[in-house]
């Protein structure tokens, strides 16, 4: 072999091994910059879910409305946010039983709200009016908290079960000397409905402390 021939080997042997070389660091640079981002989506994972939670899984409209009928009944505007997010999660609908609007009243209940209220104008079409469906549904919460001594726990339960089902079971619990507490509700969706209320409260504090009022 002449040297010309060795040299001419020699030097594609070593640009061979260059760009193997080359080739090695350019798959590391991609695995470094992919790691990189895999890392900070994982960081910042936390923050888009939480922001979608609030967007989407946490609706909040006519907070104008919530925070009147809260000074005006004394009530928590967050609890009210959570019952209108545990009855419609703000979607102004008719149930299949006949519950109407933001707060899911019954015709029945929304009358015999008009006739202790005084609102002797009203009409079964007002409950699609926000407004008039806030403040007739925090006028019942306040009443069924007054009724119960101020237990958010029962008021919820008979807002969901009816009075005339909570009476019967405050009775039965009484009986046994206890006092009925949310798992102790028979009835598995108004046990269900109750906790989703105190959840959602506890959430609308957290996240629209502002928006309510609260601060």
């Amino acid at each position: 072999m002449s040297s010309r021939t060795a040299q001419l080997q020699a030097t594609r042997r070593r640009a061979k091994r260059a760009r193997a070389a080359r080739r090695r660091r350019q798959a590391f640079v991609f695995l470094g910059f992919f790691a990189a981002v895999s890392f900070g989506a994982l960081l910042l994972r936390p923050l888009f879910t939480s922001a979608v939670h609030d967007l989407t899984a946490l609706p909040l409209a006519h907070e104008d409305a919530i925070r009147e009928q809260a000074r005006e009944k004394q009530l928590d505007p967050s609890l009210i946010a959570g019952v209108i997010y545990a009855e419609s999660k703000f979607n102004d609908s008719t149930s299949s039983a006949g519950a109407l609007g933001l707060m899911q009243l019954l015709p029945s209940t929304a009358h015999f709200i008009a006739g202790r209220s005084g609102g002797t104008a009203f009409t079964t079409e007002d409950l699609s009016t926000p407004e008039i469906n806030i403040a007739y549904g925090s006028w019942y919460l306040r009443y069924l908290l007054d009724r119960y001594g101020g237990d958010e726990v029962l008021a919820l339960a008979a807002y969901n079960g009816g009075m005339g089902n909570v009476d019967r079971w405050v009775a039965a619990a009484r009986a046994r000397g206890e006092r009925l507490d949310v798992s102790d509700i028979p009835f598995p969706e108004t046990q269900a409905y109750v906790q989703r209320v105190l959840d959602a409260r506890r959430e609308y504090r957290r996240t629209y402390a502002g928006e309510l009022g609260l601060r």
